[in-house]
């Protein structure tokens, strides 16, 4: 059944490749990027060409999001599929990121997802169904070093996709994290430089592992067995055909190093410590949604 899906940060690596895919199955997708007019005007060309609507949203501005989503919802009515992709990358000395760095790090992974999620969930909520499915990373379960404000980001959009997951499951709406290894995407060029170097420079030779570390993950990628960051799209793509309350919490795409282990041992962790809360039935949809 075809849905209609509103992307975040589609301009290029995963949200690009999943736009495109999913309107490849026959979904309605809304495409949406910062700066639609200017620098990613041939980005959003090329996702027209393909039938993609193509909508400006800047996940660190509240009205700048509500407007997005008004609009889908003009067009169509309805919205079925939220994913929130947009993202920052950052890999580096933490000492040398300054704190105006780490809030806007914050500002996009985190509380833009808060800012999509309050501006289309009143909608899923009176649909009495619906499908969040937020981007992590398994650096959101586990820490290398030089990868600290980053890895934060992630921690942080797990714990709030868990209490969404909770707290929408009455309403039939699932709430599923998509947690990618590394891939070759737009993020590593984009990512954050540290605003302060001569923090990197006083750490002398470890300060020369981030770029070593970055080095090799970029030849990595240029192996003829790099990850294809088409698995990111394929993933999200079997999600939509699920029917809701059959989802899984989380979903690891690639190398998981380890996160996949984490995910086991937290789920066993959060039943039991539901069951000790009485709220234990949070964890699954009803059969009739709540204020049905």
């Amino acid at each position: 059944m075809s849905k209609t899906i509103l992307i975040t940060g589609a301009s290029s690596g995963f949200g690009r490749d999943t736009a495109e895919t999913l309107a490849l199955a026959g979904h309605t997708v809304f495409a949406s990027m910062r700066d639609v007019a200017g620098r990613n005007r041939l980005h959003a060309n090329a996702l027209r060409a393909r039938g993609i609507y193509v909508g400006e949203i800047d996940v660190t501005d509240d009205a700048s999001v509500q407007k997005g989503v008004d609009l889908v919802l003009a067009e169509t009515g309805r919205v079925d599929v939220v994913i929130n992709n947009a993202g920052l990358g950052s890999l580096n000395v933490s000492e040398a990121f300054t704190s105006d760095q780490l809030r806007e790090l914050f500002d996009v992974n985190v509380i833009g997802v808060q800012r999509v999620l309050r501006a289309v969930l009143p909608t899923l909520r009176s649909q009495h169904e619906g499908l969040v499915i937020n981007i992590g990373s398994i650096f959101g379960r586990v820490v290398v070093p030089f990868n600290g404000a980053y890895a934060a980001s992630k921690f942080a959009v797990e714990a709030l996709n868990d209490t969404y997951r909770y707290e929408l499951s009455q309403f039939c709406i699932d709430v599923v994290l998509i947690q990618p290894g590394s891939y070759p995407t737009n993020m590593f060029v984009s990512a954050q430089y540290p605003g302060d170097v001569g923090r990197v420079a006083a750490y002398g030779p470890i300060g020369t592992i981030p770029e070593k570390i970055l080095q090799t993950i970029l030849d990595g990628f240029k192996r003829e067995n790099a990850p294809d960051p088409h698995d990111v799209a394929v993933a999200i793509a079997d999600l939509i055909t699920q029917s809701n309350g059959s989802r899984p919490d989380r979903v690891v795409v690639g190398q998981a190093f380890g996160a996949d282990l984490i995910n086991g041992a937290a789920a066993t962790v959060q039943s039991k410590l539901l069951e000790a809360l009485g709220l234990a039935f949070l964890a699954q949809s009803p059969a009739v949604p709540a204020g049905v």
